[in-house]
């Protein structure tokens, strides 16, 4: 077998099964998403000691943190900010090391770091308080940070991420041997030159319920600033490298602990993260409101479908259907 860079698996090697085109129709985005153009124009920087952040912001009221997926940025959620920016002061950073973030070269970037981050970005705006919805990695952020900082999260809405023993995944491993030898973001410069590849179940559209999901634009706004320096590829690398030793088992107790209304919606069609990690999250948070499975979704449906998104997160927020428009 050739070596598995990442996303360049066989269709073996990432476990994906086909999805009806029924189920990939009926949740194509229903209202105008903000495009890469309107998003860039949108996006801000915190100048923090961790890095220069980026981040969009739309909206007023309440915050709401969006935390993005792997190798995603902020763009992830444009279409669950159009819907929700209405209802609240939507917040979507790139982590670092991902996206259009200014990591310095001796930047710590582990997940741990990430959620230190995050305080650091909310104290600089001014925010004591935030909803927060999170998909992938950014949900094992979301974990560290409302383990730490309780009293600063209002609700939190999850959907398929690391979760406990599960990160990184098993799946993830063949990226991680990538990382380590320092060839990880070959996969993705390959991807950025050929969308048609990206698409395929060799690459990222493995993890969309419907590939076609996955524009040119995304693939651009996603993968352009993963590969413009070598700086920027060794952080894609050490980024992947970063989720080891893995920092979720030790917050079990305080998971336990943790008081926030939780939401969780589950695509049950990922082969990622089974619908058995959101059960885990269910039985430990006291809080927890149950979790909605999105049959035949995958990884990345809170992009693809953001009306879920908007309808789970109004509920959680307690916002009246009188409001919802």
């Amino acid at each position: 077998m050739k070596r598995r860079d990442f996303l360049l698996g066989s269709a073996g090697v990432i476990g994906t099964a086909l999805v009806s085109q029924g189920l990939a129709g009926a949740y194509t985005r229903t209202a105008r998403s903000m495009d890469a153009k309107d998003f860039h124009k949108s996006r801000r920087f915190a100048k923090l000691p961790f890095s220069r952040i980026a981040y969009v912001q739309r909206g007023h009221g309440p915050a709401a943190l969006f935390l993005h997926g792997y190798p995603l940025n902020g763009f992830q959620w444009r279409g669950a900010l159009d819907r929700l920016s209405k209802h609240r002061r939507c917040i979507a950073p790139d982590f670092m090391g991902m996206g259009y973030t200014e990591t310095p070269e001796q930047q710590d970037i582990s997940p741990s770091a990430q959620a230190d981050m995050l305080a650091g970005l909310l104290d600089s705006l001014s925010i004591d308080s935030v909803d927060v919805i999170a998909n992938d990695s950014g949900g094992a952020v979301a974990q560290l940070f409302v383990a730490r900082h309780s009293a600063r999260v209002r609700t939190m809405l999850i959907t398929n991420c690391d979760v406990d023993t599960n990160s990184p995944p098993p799946l993830f491993r063949p990226f991680l041997e990538a990382a380590r030898k320092g060839t990880l973001a070959e996969g993705i410069a390959r991807q950025l030159a050929d969308k048609t590849l990206a698409r395929s179940n060799k690459g990222l559209g493995a993890f969309y319920t419907d590939p076609a999901n996955l524009t040119d634009e995304a693939i651009d706004y996603y993968f352009s600033p993963l590969v413009s320096s070598p700086l920027r590829k060794a952080q894609f690398n050490r980024y992947a490298v970063s989720f080891e030793p893995n920092p979720l088992v030790a917050i079990e107790p305080a998971l336990k602990r943790c008081l926030t209304p939780t939401r969780i919606v589950w695509g049950a069609a990922d082969s990622t993260f089974d619908v058995s990690w959101a059960e885990w999250l269910d039985r430990k948070l006291p809080q927890s409101r149950g979790v909605r499975r999105i049959e035949g979704a995958k990884l990345f449906f809170p992009e693809e479908m953001p009306d879920i998104i908007a309808e789970e997160a109004l509920t959680l927020w307690g916002v009246s259907a009188a409001h919802h428009g």
